[in-house]
């Protein structure tokens, strides 16, 4: 069912996929802005995890599953999150600095936004993801380790993001968990001990952890919707998906 709130889509993962895929075909002459949340769970596995994919897709799973052309671990989606997607012209200002420096206005602008909430979360330099590394046991899970300019609470992580160059443009995503993931689905689809899952719930929190309560994905999607329109300095495309 779409959502009321036009700034918000509600879809399966695999159409947010399409999404991307699609405006990515041709050059990107203006910014695209879309906000997702998912109607059921799903399993966005990275561009080097077919091998990961072709033995979940082999097992009866009650998750949607699908790939990205984006590298990193394998995403839960589901509505416990509220996914961002950002296309933009190469040659956009925001892109000035290079691949990392890409992502800092967009960890900034949602680790404000939570701050705002009286979630005392920030943005992670580059230092600081050097001083503590991942936990190599979670390599396969994009929430289990931290990328420079992701969002945390202490050392939990509560926003992931990528991003995806290609010549016709530039895609950044994020995804905000705004309630707990269901781990335990996840470990079993891609055949991981429950451990794994325990082990997640360290490594990340949500907005339903920091606040005693799940924020309306349609009240923090107006939020973000507002701050992104307003740094990019146009009128992006943002009509939800049909």
């Amino acid at each position: 069912m779409p959502s009321a709130d036009p700034r918000l889509a509600v879809v399966g993962c695999a159409e947010e996929q399409r999404w991307h895929d699609a405006l990515l075909e041709h050059p990107v002459r203006e910014p695209q802005l879309r906000l997702w949340t998912y109607r059921s769970p799903g399993v966005v596995f990275g561009c080097s995890q077919a091998a990961l994919l072709a033995r979940a897709q082999q097992t009866p799973a009650r998750l949607e599953l699908t790939q990205r052309r984006s590298g990193g671990g394998a995403v839960l989606t589901g509505p416990w999150m509220l996914s961002t997607s950002i296309l933009l012209p190469p040659d956009h200002r925001l892109l000035a600095g290079g691949t990392v420096t890409s992502y800092r206005w967009l960890g900034a602008l949602i680790a404000g936004l939570l701050r705002d909430m009286n979630v005392p979360a920030h943005a992670l330099a580059p230092d600081e993801v050097r001083r503590a590394p991942d936990d190599p046991a979670l390599g396969w899970a994009c929430f289990g380790g931290l990328s420079p300019w992701e969002v945390v609470v202490g050392r939990r992580k509560i926003v992931g993001l990528a991003q995806l160059r290609r010549r016709n443009g530039v895609l950044l995503t994020s995804g905000t968990l705004l309630a707990r993931p269901d781990w335990e689905a996840l470990c079993a689809v891609v055949d991981r001990p429950v451990g794994d899952a325990d082990a997640l719930d360290r490594a990340t929190t949500s907005c339903e952890e920091q606040l005693g309560a799940a924020p309306l994905v349609e009240s923090f999607a107006s939020e973000l919707h507002q701050m992104l329109t307003d740094v990019l300095g146009e009128f992006p495309n943002c009509a939800a998906v049909a």
